[in-house]
């Protein structure tokens, strides 16, 4: 039997719609969306079906080709696209974009991995049910992606990451194989729990292909409030507060520094600051329930005014109507995209222990302006799950290209503080190619070489996104 070059195999299993080496599409694969990684992919392939995977894969694996899974390309990191040298192929899975089944009794959602996450949260409102997953990207990324990169977002105070959403992985291995772990069950102590080697490994390990996540019951209630904050010690205290008044009923908890939201004010039309007064810090806070009775605005009421009194906070606002309440998330969620076209930055994705974020925040800061004297802090994030967005930049832009250029000295900086408070580097960005290097730093000895250990276990031709996770023969 001839053999055929791998551009034919694979059209062979894809088809013509599933396969294309055109140059703009190239373009856009290739590219991440900050613009700071350009791979040099020569195909895009984009199966249909969890077989045509399977057939990529294998093709792939037996001609020694590496893959680089991609969903909607939303990666903080640069994971999702190509290193160059390696005559990667990209492993495009959106056109797997299929619900494959809903059990509404036992709360489940089964779908494909190029499903986007807002079309999973709208199937599931349909049936009066939450997937409380809420990134800024949610209408691009994709859940192959998303499980991949563990990701986080807002409400993961009360929910969890993905990590916590997941029951059941479809996932195909280096080789071709695939492993079907599609289990809808909560409680499954049959050994060692698979599923949770391939949340979170970027693409490194095999290719997510669907996925059966948790869903929650609708939220009938809720109550959200714009709070001004004299420091993250403030907020630290106002959350210890917040829990001990409405229990579990707090889904958000967002700081944001007054930096943070002047780029939004400035740079988002239609926005506008919800308090009279200026303030260093402000916190967004939001309360749920399935109730549509809870009383949940006198509640938040009440628990403010307390703290009011004690003068953890100097001011506050509470939404009066899903309009308002939308304007104060959108002051949050724009906020990456008012970065974007203030220019470029220094961006760190950190967790520390909630009750150490205030001395994280005062150790790096003082360092980095003892270091770079001007330097611009724009910090916001999860401070209910301790992840901080803690992004540097100069207030004069045309600094900026000069002061990129010193990245690992202010890495450098920031993760040491981050270090030395038990914290990690990565909270829900993932490593990719970004931080491959400050991951030998940060990670001990032994986690790094358990962690080649399975990779070189179930990847022994480095074939699954190679440079992600780790550099390039140093496995």
């Amino acid at each position: 039997m001839a053999i055929l070059p791998i551009n034919e195999k694979l059209l062979s299993i894809v088809g013509p719609s599933g396969l294309t080496n055109d140059v703009l599409a190239l373009e856009s694969h290739n590219r991440d969306w900050r613009g700071r990684y350009q791979g040099d992919a020569a195909w895009v392939v984009k199966p249909a079906t969890t077989h045509e995977v399977m057939d990529v894969v294998r093709a792939c694996f037996e001609a020694g080709i590496s893959i680089v899974p991609q969903g909607g390309n939303t990666s903080q990191c640069g994971a999702s696209v190509p290193g160059t040298g390696w005559g990667s192929i990209i492993l495009n899975l959106s056109r797997m974009n299929r619900i494959r089944t809903i059990d509404w009794d036992n709360d489940t959602l089964t779908c494909e991995a190029g499903v986007t996450l807002a079309t999973v949260q709208e199937t599931a409102r349909q049936g009066n049910r939450l997937f409380p997953v809420s990134i800024a990207s949610e209408g691009t990324a994709e859940i192959g992606g998303v499980i991949s990169t563990n990701a986080g977002g807002t409400a993961v105070l009360r929910y969890g990451n993905m990590r916590s959403q997941v029951l059941g992985l479809e996932v195909v291995l280096p080789d071709g194989q695939l492993w079907n772990g599609m289990r809808m069950l909560r409680k499954d102590n049959t050994g060692y729990d698979l599923k949770q080697w391939f949340i979170g490994a970027e693409g490194t390990l095999g290719i997510v292909t669907a996925a059966v996540l948790r869903l929650y019951p609708l939220p009938r209630s809720r109550a959200t409030a714009w709070v001004a904050v004299d420091s993250p010690a403030q907020a630290v205290s106002l959350l210890s507060h917040l829990k001990s008044c409405v229990g579990d009923r707090t889904s958000g908890f967002e700081l944001m520094s007054r930096s943070a939201l002047q780029m939004v004010l400035t740079h988002i039309t239609g926005t506008h600051d919800p308090l009279g007064n200026s303030s260093p810090w402000y916190v967004l806070v939001e309360l749920e329930d399935a109730s549509p009775d809870a009383g949940l605005d006198a509640l938040l009421e009440t628990a403010l005014d307390q703290v009011l009194q004690q003068q953890l906070i100097s001011d506050a606002v509470i939404s009066r109507s899903e309009s308002q309440s939308a304007a104060l998330w959108a002051l949050r969620e724009q906020v990456s995209e008012a970065q974007k076209r203030e220019g470029i930055s220094i961006k760190h994705d950190i967790s520390v222990p909630v009750s150490r974020i205030p001395v994280f925040v005062e150790d790096a800061s003082q360092k980095l302006e003892r270091a770079y004297p001007g330097i611009r802090v724009v910090c916001f994030g999860h401070v209910g799950d301790g992840n901080l967005h803690y992004n540097l930049s100069m207030p004069d832009k045309v600094k900026n290209p000069s002061f990129i250029e010193v990245t690992p000295q202010v890495n450098r900086i920031v993760h040491d503080v981050v270090h030395q408070l038990d914290g990690s580097i990565s909270a829900e960005h993932g490593i990719g190619q970004l931080k491959v290097d400050e991951l030998v730093r940060y990670k001990s000895p032994i986690e790094l070489e358990l962690m080649k250990t399975l990779k070189k276990a179930l990847d022994p031709k480095n074939l699954m996104n190679p440079g992600k996770i780790f550099r390039p023969g140093n496995i």
